[in-house]
This record gives C-alpha cells, sequence and structure tokens, in this order.
C-alpha cells in the first residue's frame, strides 16, 4: 500500500493544501510565496525520495512567519497520517551531512514524541529576503505536528545558505532512512508496542 497522505488547512492568515507520498522519487511541485523557503523544500523532497505537492498563501505583506510555520504544521500531520500505525520502519534516522565548508549532523526518532533541539547559532538573520528563524518555526511545527524527535547541530560553518541548506538536506535523508521499511518485519520498533 502506498504511504500517502493530503492535508489541508486554512485560517485568517494562511491557505495551504498538501499531498504526500512517503515512497516516492523526490518530485516536488513546490508553490509558496517565499522562494528561499521553496528551494529549502525542493531539497527536502530530493534527498529524501518524498514526492510532494505543496501550494500555500499567506499574509507574506507582514511577513512570512504564519505562512512558513503553517506549512510546518501542515506537513507535519501530513507526513504523520501517510505512516499509518509506524509498522515495520526503521524509526531512527541520522545524518552527517557537508556542504561546502559546512558541517551538520541531525539526529531524528519517529516515536510520536515531539521533541526540538536547535544547536544551531547562525550569524546571520536574512539569506536575502528570508528570515533565518524562520527554518526553527518550521522545524518546530513540524515536529510538534509529526510526533518526532529532532536533533539538529551546527558542527561548523560560515555561509548561512549552505547551513540551511545541509539541515534540509540532513533531514530529508535522516527521515527516508527512518521511514524505510524493514524487510520482513512488520512489527512496532519498540518493546512497548506502540508508537
Amino acid at each position: 500500500m502506498p504511504r500517502t497522505a493530503k492535508v489541508t488547512r486554512k485560517t485568517k492568515e494562511t491557505d495551504i493544501s498538501a499531498a504526500v507520498c512517503l515512497d516516492g522519487s523526490g518530485r516536488s511541485g513546490i508553490s509558496t510565496p517565499v522562494p528561499f523557503f521553496n528551494h529549502m523544500l525542493d531539497l527536502f523532497c530530493m534527498h529524501g525520495g518524498f514526492d510532494i505537492e505543496l501550494a500555500a498563501s499567506g499574509d507574506c505583506e507582514i511577513d512570512g512567519h504564519h505562512t512558513v510555520e503553517d506549512i510546518g504544521i501542515v506537513l507535519g500531520a501530513a507526513f504523520k497520517k501517510a505512516i499509518g500505525g509506524k509498522e515495520g520502519i526503521e524509526r531512527f534516522g541520522f545524518s552527517l551531512l557537508p556542504m561546502g565548508e559546512t558541517l551538520v549532523t541531525l539526529s531524528l526518532d519517529v516515536c510520536g514524541r515531539s521533541v526540538f533541539v536547535w544547536n544551531c547559532d547562525i550569524k546571520n538573520e536574512k539569506v536575502g529576503n528570508f528570515d533565518v528563524e524562520l527554518v526553527h518555526e518550521f522545524l518546530k511545527a513540524f515536529c510538534d505536528n509529526f510526533g518526532l524527535t529532532l536533533h539538529v547541530n551546527l558542527n561548523y560553518g560560515q555561509n548561512t545558505h549552505h547551513i540551511l541548506e545541509a539541515v534540509f538536506k540532513a533531514l530529508g535523508r535522516s527521515l527516508r532512512q527512518a521511514l524505510t521499511v524493514r524487510d520482513g518485519s512488520g512489527g512496532i520498533p519498540s518493546t512497548k508496542g506502540t508508537l
């Protein structure tokens, strides 16, 4: 059975719809009013092997906060819905990812418990017109709505674009690893019997 989900969210601030296939080929159709963030989501899809169609509009005349955070809510809910009961998944994912002069370490657990740790001291506040702090807001919303434990550590790096690109590539690779279904195992990967 394909692991797919569709989720929509409409508020006075944003209007977002997403269709997710966890067992895809990395195809993305991302349309938001935040160009740099579109690029980051494209990288996430490519390196995770996820097919995602996402359309978002929001009150970016104020700033991108509501739109980016609500995309995290929608994608987190879509991944949670698509994963179902978590039967047979690897559960854990890890990536040590270089991007130019940058090195990022990312570890995660698809355990149903939202924990988000962000150890990234990024000097610049913007990449082009994009507010760097919005990456934190996106990932926190994604974790909260997926039920994901996620640790992101910047080992070192100077170029802000490289740092954020490494984070999204590492997230894709780590999630792909964690969501892979183990051959011959239909059980829940926990001694508790539930996640």
